[in-house]
């Protein structure tokens, strides 16, 4: 018996899709409202979610990834009286199992849902029996759970794949996890690093040259691509490949043979290509800036790794992983976290993502050197300022919310003068009441001189400490 849950502000297409489902020998329920939905999905779990478009308190079609995060995501199939093929596109690209008009018959959204737990078995059993080896990818959230599945995917085959995701989410790790559950293991992973190779050199580096080819060839060189044979070759940032290169590396990828540079003799290669980039290389093909037979060819799977900001759930983990990496190889001694310091790893928008979150840890211990546990203090300024802001704005809004529902100091009862002075007594107690006193950050937030800062603490005697 599965467990089913109808998110739609129609009463009766819920009451006749829940008697329907019943009848199936299902569990149904429903809430006619999207907030409402999401509180009873996250306080339960089901197996499937039938989610209607259009809401008066928000859109369904965003609250795919918001279901997504939960820790047992239900399939999801949307529901829509709407034709609307953009709509269509989205659901399918946010990874939705269907999306079926309301205008069809009882038999439609049966089929849809039998197909749908056919195939929630189906992956279920699946991992549950192989488990993925991930060595040092870290996290717990729906986002990471995906991403592993993909990788499981795409170790039982041996296709190109194209991993996207913005700098620093850790592509490299996906990659070399993809090689390490595959038949590839007991062979070489090749790492090449598309950015870092010049262009009047690519191509003998990656399909090597034969002695005498050019100025400074002294001896055969195999290229990168030869020493991939029987293993996996990763293209890291391959949206830097030269275009001329990507016509010969297409024929290579294609007849697993190629000629290197000044030989007359092809040599053979049974490599696996993995690439990856930060770029939106679909976008550079429309530009001419991307090759389109070789972008095609190259993403026959796509894995898209989420930014750490999309994934917060997993920022704890990670920073204990990554301490705990610490304490071992450099023999360090232990920082306790205080709860303040999480906060702020969390609250922070990470746009180097892990790795910049491994930095910032870096950077914390070392400030922090035999202090036993890690402040605010501890972290770099711009992190520090970034949360100091986002408090401020929230308290400002929250005051602003509360000034306007409860009429507490109406604007009538003072002059325009006594108003400003009692606003701008506000902001500096809440200006140094966020930024915990540091004189420094006060100043950079608000953009007052330290002098003024001091007068303004003195005139309205507010403790800087």
């Amino acid at each position: 018996m599965s467990k089913i849950l109808i998110i739609d502000d129609d009463h009766h297409i819920c009451k006749a899709l829940v008697k329907r489902f019943k009848r199936m020998d299902h569990e149904a329920d429903y809430s006619l409202s999207l907030h409402q939905g999401l509180d009873k999905l996250f306080s339960h779990e089901f197996d499937i979610v039938f989610l209607d478009v259009n809401f008066p308190d928000g859109n369904g079609l965003e609250a795919i990834a918001t279901i997504q995060d939960h820790p047992f995501a239900p399939e999801i199939i949307i529901m829509t009286g709407d034709s609307d093929p953009e709509g269509a596109e989205l659901a399918m690209k946010s990874r939705a199992w269907d999306y079926i008009q309301k205008s069809g018959s009882h038999k439609d959204f049966e089929f849809s849902l039998i197909r749908a737990l056919e195939y929630r078995q189906q992956k279920q059993s699946k991992i549950q029996q192989k488990i993925i080896k991930r060595e040092a990818i870290i996290g717990q959230s729906q986002q990471i759970k995906t991403c592993l599945e993909n990788i499981l995917k795409a170790s039982n085959n041996d296709v190109p794949i194209l991993i996207t995701g913005e700098t620093g989410t850790g592509k490299e790790l996906f990659a070399k996890a993809i090689h390490e559950n595959s038949l590839r293991r007991p062979n070489d992973f090749i790492v090449v690093d598309c950015a870092a190779l010049p262009e009047h050199l690519v191509e003998s580096v990656l399909f090597g040259h034969s002695k005498g080819a050019f100025t400074g060839a002294d001896s055969d060189k195999v290229g990168l691509i030869k020493l991939a044979d029987k293993g996996s070759l990763f293209l890291d940032e391959v949206g830097e490949l030269p275009l001329t290169i990507q016509k010969k590396f297409l024929r290579a990828l294609q007849e697993k043979r190629f000629r290197p540079v000044g030989s007359k003799k092809e040599i053979s290669s049974n490599f696996r290509l993995i690439a990856a980039t930060h770029r939106d290389v679909s976008k550079m093909v429309k530009q001419d800036r991307f090759r389109q037979d070789f972008y095609f060819r190259i993403a026959s799977l796509t894995i898209e790794i989420p930014p750490l900001r999309n994934r917060r759930p997993d920022i704890p983990l990670l920073v204990e992983y990554h301490m705990d990496r610490k304490n071992k190889l450099f023999n360090e001694s232990p920082h306790k976290i205080s709860s303040e310091f999480m906060k702020d790893l969390l609250g922070y928008d990470w746009p180097g993502n892990v790795r910049e979150l491994f930095n910032t840890i870096d950077y914390a211990c070392s400030d922090a050197f035999e202090e036993s546990m890690l402040f605010q203090n501890h972290l770099p300024d711009h992190i520090r300022a970034f949360n100091i802001k986002t408090r401020i704005k929230k308290s400002k809004g929250s005051g602003t919310k509360q000034h306007s529902s409860q009429r507490s100091a109406p604007v009538e009862s003072l002059n325009l003068k006594d108003y400003i002075e009692k606003m701008k007594h506000k902001y500096v107690t809440d200006l140094m009441s966020s930024t915990c006193g540091d004189i420094k950050t006060a100043c950079r937030l608000s953009g007052l001189s330290r002098g003024h800062l001091y007068s303004l603490l003195k005139k309205y005697d507010i403790s800087s400490s």
